[in-house]
């Protein structure tokens, strides 16, 4: 729980209290053990953590003071940093004096949502399989301020649940994270939020038509679940899709993947959880844009029905595509969908897929692969990525549409070769998704973490959750 005060008194508070710490604008109450302190070490150094027990004047068990050093302007990544240490150091109820932190930024609520998000970002756990730690108490933290940032402290909260949902979605094994449970998720959330919504069994997405969906699932005993959710809020009637690849395990088919790159594949549904996190945002806060929710959810595993390299499947807009490796399968299932999306009137498409290790090879683990037909959408999704921190490149597309044309048999080829191979998997989606403005992000890199990392433990990082977000409440203010 976080709670807010506009008055404390230090010396009789019992609680926890972080203060932030400069060389020339300290609280008066605490001016006196601060010198004490200082005398001995360098407080005031950015990011130095220092814990103090007072002995006598005051009724807190610990006071923490934290350096902030010397500089005029913080970036994002210093104050995701220091609000990261504090997160870190919670250990018990705690008060946040936030403006003893205004420092950082000349906007004191900006300030505080990232504090809460923060927070709430480095707290999260994921040990439900775990018989003696299911029960994780969460901390009461207070915030005092002499201003207004009730507000803030909510959204910030909102920003890190959605993130926390999705992370949450990945981090699930693949027997508990089926597309039938998936569709259930959903479900649960547009009901929440009592939104308009279908979830398509497989004899239904048979009669849409969409037979690279369908190809995909062919191999797995699990029902394929076409995932629609409409949100509608402003007064305009352009909608924004946002397509989320829903592979809850990608074995490879029989193109079978090693059995290295077999571990981890039950978060290859990392771009629905994405969509789904950053949807949840939208509705908490009840932002005046419409979206679509669209996810086509499968499994891709062997049985002898699975497609074969040389198979040939022909899409929901009647196009063919010869199936050269069974492993490039996340975007079979998205041409289909992207095709959904336009047949119900998107105005634009944002598709989010842990698509390629070829956005790896390329970009590493720490930056998301984007793609795009449309430079007024990629510079506005650019610039919420960077007031995230989420960081993000464009790679090209254009180029690689020529070779996913050639095929003896079909219209296209589902995988021209490695050389390119994020790109590739790209030009084929902007084959279907045709003059329709249009992002695609590839988080095969970026979706988890195999240890540790500033805003949270290993696993799933819920990635452009808070980005995608962002991108929606900019549209909300226009």
């Amino acid at each position: 729980m976080i709670s807010l005060i506009n008055d404390v008194n230090f010396k009789d508070e019992v609680r926890t209290i972080f203060v932030g710490v400069e060389e020339n604008n300290n609280p008066m109450e605490l001016e006196k053990i601060i010198n004490q302190v200082k005398a001995k070490k360098d407080i005031f150094k950015f990011g130095e953590i220092t814990t103090v027990y007072p002995l006598e004047d005051f009724k807190s068990n610990r006071i923490v003071f934290v350096g902030l050093g010397k500089k005029e302007n913080y970036n994002l990544l210093e104050i995701e940093t220091l609000f990261s240490k504090i997160g870190k150091d919670i250990q018990e109820e705690s008060i946040i004096y936030l403006d003893s932190f205004s420092i950082l930024h000349q906007d004191i609520h900006y300030l505080c949502e990232k504090l809460i998000e923060t927070i709430k970002l480095v707290k999260y756990q994921f040990n439900n399989y775990k018989k003696d730690k299911n029960d994780v108490k969460e901390m009461d933290i207070t915030v005092f301020s002499k201003f207004d940032v009730a507000k803030d402290i909510e959204f910030g909260a909102i920003n890190a649940e959605g993130t926390n949902n999705a992370r949450s979605l990945v981090n699930e094994p693949r027997n508990k994270m089926t597309p039938s449970i998936l569709a259930q998720y959903a479900k649960t959330l547009a009901e929440e939020f009592k939104l308009d919504y279908k979830i398509y069994n497989k004899s239904e997405i048979e009669t849409l038509g969409m037979g690279a969906f369908l190809a995909v699932n062919q191999g797995s005993i699990e029902e394929a679940k076409l995932i629609h959710i409409k949100y509608r809020n402003a007064k305009h009637e352009n909608v924004t899709a946002l397509v989320g690849k829903g592979l809850t395990y990608d074995s490879g088919g029989y193109s079978i993947k090693p059995k290295n790159g077999m571990a981890g594949m039950k978060g290859d549904m990392g771009g629905a959880a994405s969509v789904l996190g950053a949807f949840e945002i939208i509705c908490r806060k009840a932002l005046k844009v419409n979206v679509d929710v669209i996810i086509a959810a499968t499994e891709n595993l062997i049985n002898a029905e699975a497609i074969v390299p040389d198979d040939v499947v022909v899409t929901m807009n009647g196009k063919t595509i010869e199936i050269l490796n069974t492993d490039a399968e996340g975007r079979l299932t998205l041409v289909d969908a992207v095709t959904f999306a336009k047949r119900n009137h998107a105005a634009e498409i944002i598709d989010v897929a842990t698509l390629t290790g070829g956005v790896v090879t390329a970009l590493g683990k720490e930056i998301t692969g984007a793609f795009t037909n449309n430079r007024s959408l990629i510079e506005k999704i650019k610039a919420s990525a960077e007031k995230t921190g989420e960081m993000i490149w464009e790679l090209p597309v254009d180029q690689f549409r020529k070779r996913c044309k050639k095929s003896n048999v079909a219209d296209y080829n589902n995988s021209p070769g490695r050389d390119g191979h994020a790109s590739f998997a790209a030009a084929l989606i902007a084959e279907f998704v045709e003059d329709t403005p249009w992002v695609h992000l590839d988080i095969a890199g970026t979706s988890a973490k195999e240890s540790a990392y500033l805003l949270g433990p290993a696993g799933g990082t819920g990635v452009m959750v808070r980005t995608l977000a962002n991108y929606f409440e900019k549209q909300n203010k226009k």
